[in-house]
């Protein structure tokens, strides 16, 4: 991107932990690039004047490393006491706060409340919520976990169908990890904070949830602390369900499940998915309540920007669709084990990063049928990226 007239890169932290983004000229890129902790300043300052034919001063170079240690983008002694103070301060909260309330949606009630009207009023939205019918609850559900500017309409769709079809007062979320974690799931038993109000934990379910389960799933609990997956659930949920004080979540982070898909065996076939499908269909069956299964699911994600080497373009998209649609209707009849043998085809090269959420809701609920309530691409071809989302209601 252009920064003053001259091109710049910009560089985030997808873990939030470095807070601030920065931006460098291509000498920099260069530099950075070479910052893998094997190469020497002195190694840099050579390969940089190979690379420009131009020496390099080494207090320029080291001026560069002191920035980016400032702002934590190097794995240095003073990031990783950084890194533990924030581990800390997390393990202390009682609640896990709105991380991306003033970014991704809107910050304060008001305005977050008049921006989730819109999205069900708005022309690709699905029309104000109707009288519920509680004949037919909505047992299970599955919603993008897009930002809401770019997926709003979308998440209307899901969270209409189950304001219309009520029946739950617990909500069991899983949510795309969409970074690394040490164990497959990562459990918490954190309130999470909402401009709207806070929704509950279950803890109780929670922790008898964990006593089933041999690994610590505690152990990557920081890994809620900027996920965005299921906090977008979390926003939807007190929206459509905020004169029910009553109403707890169950918040379960999952991991990739690439390691499954490279070894070539089913997700049935992976023991910590089995023991967590175990777990938590028995701790439903203990603890009598009325339950709802969510994904917070994308579905593709495709163009230069996640690795292609072209596109995307509006052919691409369209065939990307029809992919997409039958991943689709695989869900809707229920079918877990179809799902993943269906990502697992085809390697999952349009990087279905919902896939994961979307099995473990299939397979903690028993015989769901789902509709497809609403399907949507969001693209931008000219920085090459396309992501894809649907909402479906199980029931």
């Amino acid at each position: 991107m252009l920064v003053n007239g001259q091109d710049m890169t910009c560089l985030r932290d997808p873990l939030g932990l470095a807070e601030q983004p920065i931006f460098l000229n291509e000498p920099q890129v260069f530099l950075v690039s070479l910052m893998d902790g094997a190469n020497s300043l002195r190694d840099i300052q050579a390969s940089f004047f190979r690379h420009a034919l131009e020496l390099l001063p080494i207090d320029a170079l080291e001026n560069l490393v002191k920035q980016l240690d400032e702002h934590h983008y190097l794995n240095s002694a003073s990031f990783r006491i950084y890194y533990d103070s924030l581990v800390r301060e997390f393990r202390r909260s009682p609640t896990r706060p709105a991380r991306h309330a003033g970014t991704a949606y809107e910050g304060n009630e008001s305005a977050l409340r008049r921006q989730l009207d819109g999205f069900f009023t708005c022309p690709d939205g699905p029309g104000p919520i109707a009288a519920p019918d509680v004949s037919q609850p909505v047992r299970g559900l599955i919603a993008p976990h897009i930002d809401f500017r770019r997926g709003g309409p979308t998440y209307a769709h899901a969270y209409k169908a189950l304001a219309e079809h009520p029946g739950a007062d617990r909500f069991i979320i899983f949510g795309t990890c969409h970074n690394p974690m040490q164990g497959r799931f990562a459990l918490t038993e954190k309130d999470y904070e909402t401009p709207l109000g806070a929704v509950a934990t279950d803890r109780e379910f929670v922790r008898q949830l964990a006593a089933k389960l041999p690994p610590d799933y505690f152990q990557d609990e920081f890994a809620h602390r900027a996920e965005h997956s299921i906090e977008f659930q979390m926003v939807c949920l007190r929206y459509v369900l905020r004169e029910r004080e009553e109403v707890k979540a169950v918040p379960i982070l999952v991991g990739s499940f690439q390691d499954i898909l490279v070894a070539c065996n089913t997700a049935a076939e992976a023991p910590e998915v089995e023991g967590m499908v175990a777990a938590v269909k028995e701790t439903m069956s203990e603890l009598r309540a009325r339950y709802c299964v969510i994904a917070g699911a994308d579905l593709a994600h495709v163009g230069r920007h996640f690795g292609d080497l072209t596109g995307p373009s509006d052919a691409s998209l369209s065939e990307v669709a029809q992919e997409d649609r039958k991943f689709l209707e695989h869900v809707a009849r229920g079918d877990a084990e179809e799902v993943f043998r269906f990502i697992a085809a085809e390697r999952d090269r349009r990087r279905v990063c919902g896939c994961p959420p979307i099995y473990m809701t299939l397979r903690c609920l028993e015989n769901p049928r789902g509709t497809l309530l609403n399907y949507r691409q969001w693209a931008d071809l000219k920085a090459g990226a396309a992501v894809t989302f649907a909402s479906l209601a199980l029931f």
